[in-house]
């Protein structure tokens, strides 16, 4: 089952590693228009990915100050929509962590995924950090999807990803995250994009392309 959440033009759907459901809603739609229409290179303008890079900066900082060693916090910016994910020892330091983020610069959505729990292991975090690994690996390895159109981060096992992307983009994505070994849940914060604004993005020459 899947549960949808739309907020300022951004999709947050949580699913789970069975497909069924989701093929069944969503249809890979394959066709030469839509390949050709594909761009390898990152889809953010050079300006945002500066500014995604200072929010994570600026907003791990000031987490750090004010919640000291109180918990485990991951910050995450992809085109100024920022996902918290780790773990609080409290509900008010989830708040806290969230009206600390939407205080810095630039930010102009907040995905806060932490969970009231102890902080992650050591163990677990490798293993996030592998399942990581492998995903964007599957991701690179689909010849029919450009994986630099993906920002990949897990926590727990739940793979959550970000993007710009079309709908047979995330719908086809989604089914690579969710075989790869050790994905217990995948999460998509994408931003959808129609087919003629992805020919649009590729109407300037890709740095790659898909392999043959």
């Amino acid at each position: 089952m899947s549960f949808s959440l739309r907020r300022t033009g951004f999709t947050l759907v949580l699913l789970g590693s069975t497909l069924g459901a989701l093929t069944a809603c969503i249809p890979l739609v394959m066709g030469g228009a839509v390949m050709t229409g594909l761009v390898a290179s990152d889809r953010r303008t050079t300006g945002t990915v500066v500014e995604d890079e200072g929010i994570e900066l600026r907003a791990a900082s000031r987490i750090r100050e004010n919640l000291g060693e109180r918990g485990h916090v991951n910050v995450t910016s992809y085109n100024r929509q920022v996902l918290l994910t780790g773990e609080v020892a409290s509900a008010q330091d989830k708040q806290l962590v969230e009206q600390i983020v939407s205080g810095v610069d630039n930010v102009r959505h907040i995905v806060n995924e932490l969970a009231v729990l102890g902080n992650s292991t050591l163990t677990q975090r490798s293993s996030d950090s592998l399942v990581t690994g492998r995903v964007k690996a599957a991701l690179v390895d689909a010849k029919d999807l450009f994986s630099s159109a993906f920002k990949i981060t897990t926590e727990r096992g739940t793979v959550y990803v970000m993007g710009r992307v079309t709908a047979r983009e995330a719908a086809r994505a989604t089914e690579v995250i969710s075989a790869t070994t050790g994905v217990q849940r995948v999460v998509r914060i994408l931003e959808t994009i129609s087919d003629d604004e992805l020919a649009r993005m590729s109407s300037t020459p890709p740095k790659d392309t898909p392999k043959e």
